[in-house]
């Protein structure tokens, strides 16, 4: 099996000058007794920064630090000092902003110093934002549900496209689709996801079902019965098998719509930009519009309120 790559193609573009790799294992930093005068220091390269001039990243997307692994990493900082510096930017002349190695930085407070090796890199909020979240769409600890939402946030925040979002993390378009459809699952299920109690094999079974009703009876029976991802999958289709059966039963024994419903609903999707079904029985009826995000609720939202 090949070597994980540690960075993304996007993120090794925006830290070009950073050393590589091979370099940040063979080199070692020793823990410095004391901080140097930072008026001096250079707005680009590799310096021993003050601890407590370092604010934690604003655009940093991950809300929870194992803090027992933070603790290890302190103890091994106490008797190795820092292997491989953190990233930060300089914001003023005492002032610097984490772009990458949060643990690290916690880690280094834990273990009682005062100083970090840190490499400074001029960037603004764009790459702040882009190089948060590919550093942490890196990490081999980072569960589906983080990434998902990191690739979200990527494709929304920093106005990029699923091909464009691929070539920044190295993974292809359908990989990217996967995880981008784990967020279209019922709250519970991403929880569970998240939390590493439903695999992504699971997760990604289950999205193949359309009704969340369904798709929460599936998820609590996997997790009840400790079914494999086959047996969801089986069940999965089963599901969709029995659901095909009975729409056809009932879309052969309802009859089509008129000429003008079927004109309303033609006029009515074109209007909302999706596909709204209108149902009558020449005296009462519904209409139903779709929606696919809160992003495309509120598009909705927003047409439903023009004048008439």
């Amino acid at each position: 099996m090949s070597k994980k790559r540690a960075l993304g193609r996007g993120l090794s573009a925006l830290l070009s000058d950073s050393p590589t790799d091979d370099k940040l294992e063979m080199d070692h930093f020793p823990v410095s007794p004391s901080a140097p005068d930072q008026s001096s220091l250079p707005a680009s390269g590799m310096s021993e920064i003050s601890l407590e001039e370092i604010e934690v990243n604003p655009f940093q997307p991950r809300e929870h630090f194992d803090q027992e692994a933070i603790a290890e990493l302190a103890e091994s900082i106490q008797v190795h000092g820092i292997i491989q510096p953190i990233t930060v930017r300089r914001l003023s002349e005492h002032q610097y902003q984490l772009i990458s190695g949060e643990r690290r930085f916690h880690a280094s407070k834990l273990a009682g110093l005062k100083t970090i090796p840190a490499y400074l890199r001029s960037a603004n909020d764009q790459q702040m934002l882009e190089m948060a979240l590919i550093e942490n769409i890196q990490r081999e600890n980072l569960n589906a549900i983080e990434i998902a939402l990191s690739y979200q946030r990527l494709m929304s925040e920093c106005n990029l496209k699923q091909d464009e979002l691929g070539d920044r993390v190295g993974k292809n378009r359908t990989t990217v689709t996967n995880y981008l459809r784990l967020l279209k699952l019922p709250p519970d299920i991403q929880i569970a996801v998240r939390d590493n109690k439903l695999s992504m094999g699971h997760a990604r079974a289950i999205i193949n079902v359309d009704n969340a009703d369904q798709q929460l009876y599936i998820f609590k029976k996997a997790l009840n019965e400790d079914l494999s991802v086959r047996k969801v999958e089986e069940l999965v289709r089963e599901l969709s098998q029995k659901q095909s059966s009975k729409t056809g039963s009932t879309e052969a024994a309802a009859p089509p719509p008129s000429r003008e419903i079927a004109q309303l609903q033609t006029r009515l999707s074109s209007h909302f930009g999706t596909r709204v079904a209108v149902k009558s029985d020449g005296k009462k009826g519904d209409i139903r519009i779709p929606f696919v995000s809160v992003e495309d609720l509120n598009r909705i939202l927003d047409i439903l309120k023009m004048p008439s």
